[in-house]
């Protein structure tokens, strides 16, 4: 196999580490796999770096001073890999297998990266390149990042443009965990998880991939986290499946919105819970939730909307803090998803601004990290759809 290994920066912070790392890399290559290492700067080197530039500088100064920790980590990998007979080299920006670049706007220049990361692949049959993550060379042949977590994205998307099997993420955690294990009790392991569920926990505070190496992951290539004391890169961990999909839809069944209003709503633990479960209990299926200061708005399908006012009725009568509960029919929604989402700045505004150009109504705006979720009136849902569709 062809296989892309990312040691991060806690696999690599220590001495100890670094030998567990090259022993996991050199076994690999003893059993005949092509192995590339992206290398992270040795445990919190950079935040270190960072804290000490006290003083005016500009970006390119500031960058060439944070690149020393990647630096630093694949000579000391490097070096680890030469003590155990394998054949390896260093690979920075300004040297001459160097494969990651930016443009003049400071964003990846996916086509020089593309063919630079082929040449280098061209090269693994017995060399084993180690890669300074996180850095970048821009067209002027200075030092650029690719901002937090672009030790990750350097692997993951080296590993696209290098036609790699899989990529593998080591780190200090078990693969993805069901909770914070520092936090929880009883976090295990989870076996699979999807490209879409790790982006939205990504994006929410889960520390364990960046949300911005996994727009470089296609169906082809498998992605895997695994503990840098596992010591085996081909095995064990949490496999990442599946890859983005940008798609607008357009949901063809028409939808009611139930509003409760109440002081609760805000001041009383579990009234959400309680007003969920009872929909829940009567298999009513709860399209989104949207929730103000003091109401939350559920979408049923209309079909089922004078069923669930009832229901919601009868915990309004029951809950004193609980005002009246509401019903509006006729409610359409178009759905935008895509993982380049979170990274297109002003992307509400540019789904907002044309709707009302158009003078149509928005009942309701949700989002999550990779979704947009506009509901209007049932009449106005197929210009809504072309609106989107042409701005997307």
């Amino acid at each position: 196999m062809r296989v892309v290994a990312k040691f991060g920066g806690t696999s690599l912070g220590s001495g100890d580490r670094i030998n567990r790392a090259a022993d996991s890399v050199a076994d690999a290559v003893a059993q005949g796999h092509e192995i590339a290492v992206v290398a992270s700067a040795m445990g919190n080197t950079t935040d270190d770096l960072l804290d000490e530039i006290e003083f005016e500088t500009d970006e390119s100064d500031r960058a060439e001073i944070v690149s020393m920790g990647e630096r630093t980590s694949v000579r000391m990998l490097k070096a680890a890999l030469a003590a155990r007979g394998v054949e390896a080299v260093f690979v920075e920006p300004g040297s001459e297998r160097w494969p990651v670049f930016t443009d003049e706007h400071g964003e990846l220049d996916a086509e020089r990266t593309r063919e630079a990361a082929a040449e280098l692949a061209a090269e693994l049959d017995g060399v084993v390149p180690v890669v300074t993550g996180f850095l970048a060379e821009d067209p002027e042949g200075n030092v650029t990042t690719l901002g937090r977590g672009g030790s990750d994205t350097t692997a993951v998307m080296l590993g696209n443009y290098m036609d790699a099997d899989e990529v593998v993420i080591v780190t200090d955690v078990e693969g993805v965990m069901t909770g914070d294990p520092h936090v929880v009790e009883g976090a295990r392991n989870v076996g699979e998880i999807s490209v879409d569920e790790l982006r939205n926990l990504s994006f929410r505070g889960a520390e364990v991939v960046a949300p911005s190496a996994l727009s470089y992951k296609d169906e082809n290539l498998s992605v895997r986290v695994v503990h840098y004391q596992h010591g085996d890169l081909l095995a064990g961990g949490t496999d990442i499946i599946g890859e983005f999909e940008s798609l607008i839809d357009m949901r063809e069944e028409r939808l009611a919105c139930l509003t409760v209003a109440g002081r609760a709503i805000r001041n009383r633990p579990g009234i959400l819970q309680e007003l969920s479960t009872a929909l829940g209990d009567s298999d009513i299926n709860v399209d989104a939730v949207a929730s103000g200061m003091d109401s939350v708005t559920f979408y049923v399908d209309e079909t089922v909307a004078e069923r669930a006012e009832n229901i919601l009725h009868r915990e309004v009568i029951e809950e004193q803090s609980l005002s009246s509960v509401t019903v509006d029919d006729d409610v359409a929604v178009v759905r935008v998803m895509g993982g380049e989402l979170p990274n297109q700045p002003g992307v509400i505004r540019n789904l907002v601004n044309p709707i009302a150009d158009a003078h149509i109504n928005i009942h309701d705006l949700i989002t999550s990290a990779t979704s947009v979720a506009v509901f209007v009136d049932w009449s106005d849902r197929e210009e809504t759809l072309d609106i989107i569709q042409n701005e997307f």
